[in-house]
């Protein structure tokens, strides 16, 4: 198994899952290593990040690379007219991988015509955050101990989430089954119910929350994304659809877990977070081996 680009989780093999949680867990007993001591890894933000970005800077220094970063898309020559295609070109020379972020979906994968150097896609719009869904995977496995014979409930803006719409890529080459509670406005695209079909995955499409919760292993919530929305108003309607409390989480099983990409706005409160369900913040750590991991499969 050996490939340069992450672009998508839909040409990813369960495999090769299977093997980047093995490597996540040896780089979690590690905790630092030299591996990629004398490289650069660029971060190419075009659009708001906290976890993404600085868990790969993070990443990226405990593998022995070294960072140099774009947090600020105004702060860089596109707001001069550059092109993409010519800031790639030049981050190109000056580093010897690129983790990018844009809001446009696909631009990550335009982005790689015009590099050699490996590339990781960091969240493209609504489309794909691959290495987002592989420390989903890892956290599933570690906190449930596997990922075959799971339930998941995933919950909230499944229209939009590309953390979702990653995942399931990869959870179609498990045995799980799938419980989608969303508002009518914020259902899954029907491209991802076919690909669950195509691989014999069991789903269902619901709206009430709080009936499926005891039949979960895994409580998935999404937020009410406010920057993909047109109309201020349309995403008011739909801001706090469903909201997580304590009481909720103690009518599932003990050994549920509760996943959210994050940031969390008011979909969790925080009455959540000091149960042993509350998997959100173990889940960004969990980000941090996933990406040092990544790096050092890319670029070894």
């Amino acid at each position: 198994m050996k490939r340069t680009q992450l672009l998508t989780t839909a040409d990813i093999t369960r495999e090769e899952v299977d093997f980047l949680i093995n490597e996540a867990e040896k780089m979690r007993k590690k905790g630092t290593t030299n591996d990629l001591k004398g490289k650069v890894v660029a971060t190419l933000f075009f659009e708001p990040s906290t976890r993404t970005r600085l868990s790969f800077e993070s990443a990226a220094q405990r593998v022995g690379a070294s960072v140099i970063s774009v947090a600020d898309a105004s702060t860089t020559s596109t707001k001069k007219g550059e092109t993409l295609a010519d800031t790639i070109r030049v981050f190109d020379k000056l580093a010897d991988l690129i983790v990018m972020r844009q809001s446009v979906p696909g631009a990550t994968a335009e982005a790689a015509k015009f590099t050699n150097k490996p590339i990781i896609n960091g969240g493209d719009g609504a489309n794909q955050h691959p290495s987002q869904a592989l420390l989903d995977m890892l956290t599933m496995h570690r906190e449930c101990g596997k990922i075959d014979g799971l339930t998941i409930g995933f919950v909230g803006d499944l229209k939009f989430s590309r953390t979702t719409h990653s995942l399931l890529y990869l959870l179609c080459q498990y045995k799980v089954q799938i419980v989608f509670i969303t508002p009518d406005a914020l259902k899954i695209p029907s491209e991802y119910l076919d690909l669950l079909k195509k691989h014999g995955v069991p789903y269902t499409e619901e709206k009430d929350l709080e009936k499926h919760i005891p039949s979960l292993d895994v409580l998935y919530m999404t937020r009410v994304q406010q920057e993909r929305f047109a109309d201020p108003a349309e995403y008011a309607k739909l801001k706090g659809c469903y909201v997580l409390n304590a009481a909720m989480v103690k009518k599932g099983k003990p050994s549920l877990r509760v996943m959210h990409p994050l940031p969390r706005v008011d979909e969790i409160t925080t009455d959540v977070d000091d149960l042993p369900q509350a998997a959100y913040f173990r889940q960004v750590e969990n980000g941090l081996y996933m990406r040092m991991a990544l790096l050092k499969y890319l670029m070894s």
